[in-house]
């Protein structure tokens, strides 16, 4: 007989079994050509382990391509984990990079408001001290100048009131 594929042994048997004739008597019995079957089940016998083992191969082929797509899955999963986790830290350095700058921008901005205080005040003190100074110097000059107006008009009273010296008269 030629080789069939297993399931179609197993179809050809059963044809065989539901097409034979019946016993008298016995519903649940049948004639079948005994050495036909046996060559059947002798073949059927001989292609069951081939198929059996192409089967496990199949299945261990098939097992293995899922396994081998679960490490590629699972090694996909750490890439795009790493690099979410990446990502993330990225964004924290440059939020906390962004805090720290708006931090040092506000110090900075206190410190140059108070510094710009501080010049103001001193540039206020130096400008009062050198009014004063200069109040005083010329309180200084008015009173050198009034002194000096008096000794000058007491001298020329005293020098209308004093005959001309010889000195004097070549001066004139």
């Amino acid at each position: 007989m030629q080789q069939n594929g297993v399931m179609e042994l197993v179809n050809t048997m059963y044809d065989i079994v539901r097409d034979a004739y019946g016993v008298p008597l016995g519903n649940q019995r049948c004639v079948i050509e005994r050495d036909n079957f046996l060559d059947l089940l002798d073949e059927l016998k001989a292609q069951l382990p081939g198929e059996i083992e192409e089967s496990r191969k199949l299945i261990a082929a098939r097992q293995e391509y899922i396994a081998g797509a679960k490490r590629e899955a699972e090694s996909i999963r750490r890439v795009a984990e790493e690099h979410a986790r990446q990502r993330v830290d990225e964004q924290e350095i440059i939020r906390q990079a962004k805090q720290m700058a708006g931090e040092i921008v506000s110090k900075a901005e206190g410190k140059t408001a108070e510094l710009k205080k501080m010049a103001n005040m001193y540039a206020d003190d130096t400008l009062n001290r050198t009014e004063e100074a200069i109040t005083a110097a010329l309180d200084e000059i008015r009173n050198s100048r009034a002194r000096f107006r008096s000794v000058a008009g007491t001298q020329m009273r005293e020098q209308r009131q004093a005959p001309l010296t010889p000195d004097d008269e070549e001066l004139l």
